[in-house]
């Protein structure tokens, strides 16, 4: 599974792409960040967004994309600009038909880490370590992004495979009961021509 992890912002948004399966250590494919100057208009900055985004998508072909999830915090308005970006992201993912999965901070940290409050150089060396890279991913929107992506290979992967299971199960049940329908009109037949002998 190669999945593609945001860590949106307007002044930087962070991009990570990992590939791998649940269970094991997964391997960096590519890691970047989308940077917009603040002076911009903020429309232009998610339109470059946006464009760096569906480059990234084009190029490397991920299987699902993982974005932060969004929560409140002091500053609105860089809430606001956040939430946004993650917007765009979401939207640029849906158009190429690719699952979006949203992750929390703490999700992200205690998959990583274990901890749910872990700090952002525990995550970053946590990153490091799992994807055993020589040099430390920076800024920290790209060490964050990594940290999405190998959550949702991790988290999501077990996710997909249970889903899968859950399918195959449904998919026996609704066969047994479709037999079981079969087998009783095959006796109700059997009756009704029995009788109509006699």
């Amino acid at each position: 599974m190669r999945v593609l992890g945001v860590d949106p912002g307007l002044t930087r948004c962070g991009l990570g792409i990992v590939e791998g399966t649940p269970g094991r250590p997964p391997a960096l494919v590519a890691v970047g960040v989308i940077r917009t100057p603040a002076d911009l208009d903020v429309a232009k900055r998610l339109v470059r967004i946006e464009a760096g985004l569906e480059e990234w998508i084009t190029e490397h072909r991920p299987d699902a994309v993982a974005v932060e999830r969004v929560f409140a915090q002091h500053n609105v308005r860089t809430v606001m600009g956040t939430a946004q970006a993650s917007g765009v992201a979401m939207v640029v993912a849906a158009r190429r038909g690719l699952p979006v999965a949203l992750h929390t901070p703490s999700e992200v940290k205690a998959a990583v880490t274990g901890s749910g409050r872990a700090g952002k150089e525990q995550v970053t060396a946590m990153v490091t370590r799992i994807l055993r890279l020589a040099e430390r991913p920076t800024p920290a929107d790209a060490a964050d992004a990594l940290a999405l992506a190998i959550c949702q290979v991790w988290r999501g992967g077990t996710t997909s495979r249970l889903q899968e299971a859950a399918g195959t199960r449904s998919n026996l049940e609704a066969l047994a009961q479709a037999q079981s329908r079969l087998q009783v009109a095959r006796l109700r037949a059997a009756v009704a021509a029995q009788e109509s002998k006699r």
